[in-house]
């Protein structure tokens, strides 16, 4: 893309860097919109989720480690952190119908670092462990 329709579109990198973070965001919204085991409440949950970052990681793993390092990336930049602290809200509201408040935002710091090590180790993806270790945290 020409430097030129970036700086048309975004007066700065950080703008450029949100508007990427929030649409990387989506790819995961869009997994979970697709399965919709969050309404059922006869849904094993446990097994939802790690069905969720099966899904995920399952897929184009270029967009997935972009998402991470966008996500990462506010460490360093400050207009990043609210998007990341939106998508990490917003996926523990949506698990708040099933659980309560504290044990969803378990569940989200845990689901992030079972694909942060999946994405960092190259180890394969193991949806039956995930899906153990996130039943521990259910009550």
């Amino acid at each position: 893309m020409p430097l030129g329709s970036t700086t048309y579109h975004f007066k700065t990198l950080d703008d450029l860097l949100v508007a990427a973070l929030r649409q990387a965001n989506e790819g995961f919204a869009k997994v979970v919109a697709s399965r919709g085991g969050l309404t059922d409440p006869d849904t094993d949950l446990a097994a939802e989720l790690a069905g969720w970052m099966g899904e995920w990681l399952a897929g184009d793993r270029t967009g997935v480690e972009l998402e991470y390092e966008l996500y990462l990336a506010a460490l360093r930049r400050p207009a990043l952190r609210p998007v990341a602290a939106e998508w990490a809200q917003d996926l523990a509201d949506r698990l708040s119908r099933r659980t309560d408040t504290v044990t969803a935002r378990a569940l989200v710091a845990l689901m992030d670092g079972i694909c942060l090590q999946v994405l960092l180790t190259e180890v394969p993806y193991d949806e039956g462990y995930a899906c153990e270790v996130l039943r521990r945290v259910i009550p």
